[in-house]
């Protein structure tokens, strides 16, 4: 059953004058979505250079994750990869916007898709199944890319101003079959064990949740369990979903196989598998992860942030 049969129900937004400057933005936004796809990736290559100026800090925090994820690149080649990865950033802002907003029909016959016959074998007698990617400036283009293959759900972070979470909720139900909070549990639950799909990236460091520190790139990185927590509580298979926008501008996305004997009662160990397993994805298009992101900011038996000052 799907655990969106009814039509998607959306909090009445805000419309109070605090709010005025979100609603433009959003407006902006969407008028973005609608510009035409090769003018978008001309733009997002420009903005990305941009972007790396205004955001310095951000710039700073990306350029420490590549130096401890690389150390084996010499500094021109870590320059040229975060230089490379704020352009992709760029590109990814209008994909985000496209994605919620705009038309996909430019992309749809620039797509190649892998190992939906994974994703078959583990649906095999009604089974839900997990799909675990990480923050990829990709991430949103893709997902709708998989949605005409797969019905996926996703799970996610709510937005702060209520404006905005109506704007991207509404969006993201466009092509999603159902959107949980990560607070709602229950009824993420219930999706897969009625043999959903249920998409989500656990791969950022975060305050809410049950985590535990665990290898990635080599350094110890505080991990969220979820993944573990809901297979183990739905019975639900596990697979990878690794998404990466060619040089041509199309996309390969691709299913892995499901991880076998997971979970296991073994929280940590299997964790550090789905840690493993975004990794791979990341060595394999570097420039297209979100590195902005503070993943180590938080290591055992030392305060918050150490690696970043």
């Amino acid at each position: 059953m799907s655990a969106n049969a009814a039509a998607p129900q959306f909090d009445r937004p805000s419309f109070s004058p605090r709010y005025w400057p979100v609603w433009l933005g959003v407006g902006l936004c969407m008028l973005l979505a609608r510009l035409p796809w090769a003018l978008q990736q001309w733009l997002g290559k420009r903005i990305g250079p941009l972007l790396a100026v205004l955001l310095r800090s951000r710039r700073r925090v990306a350029a420490r994750n590549l130096a401890l994820c690389f150390p084996d690149l010499d500094a021109p080649a870590q320059a040229t990869l975060l230089r490379e990865s704020f352009q992709q950033l760029g590109i990814g802002l209008f994909e985000f916007a496209r994605a919620w907003w705009g038309s996909v029909a430019p992309m749809q016959g620039r797509v190649q898709v892998e190992g939906l016959q994974h994703l078959a074998a583990a649906q095999a007698g009604g089974r839900g199944v997990i799909i675990i990617s990480g923050h990829f400036v990709t991430l949103e283009m893709a997902a709708r890319l998989m949605c005409a293959h797969a019905p996926l759900a996703g799970m996610y972070r709510p937005h702060a101003t209520g404006p905005m979470e109506w704007a991207v909720r509404r969006g993201r139900m466009r092509y999603a079959s159902a959107m949980f909070t990560r607070e709602e549990l229950r009824p993420a639950l219930r999706h897969l064990k009625q043999g959903g799909l249920l998409w989500f990236a656990p791969d950022q460091d975060t305050r809410r949740g049950e985590s535990v520190y665990v290898p990635f790139f080599g350094h110890s990185a505080y991990s969220l369990t979820s993944t573990h927590q809901l297979a183990r509580l739905s019975g639900a298979a596990v697979l990878g979903f690794a998404h990466v926008r060619m040089p041509d501008g199309s996309y390969c996305l691709r299913l892995t196989p499901a991880l076998e004997a997971f979970p296991s009662a073994d929280a940590s160990a299997d964790t550090a598998r789905v840690m493993a397993l975004i990794e791979t994805m990341i060595r394999a298009a570097p420039s297209q992860y979100l590195w902005i992101h503070r993943r180590f900011k938080r290591q055992p038996e030392q305060p918050d942030n150490v690696l970043y000052q």
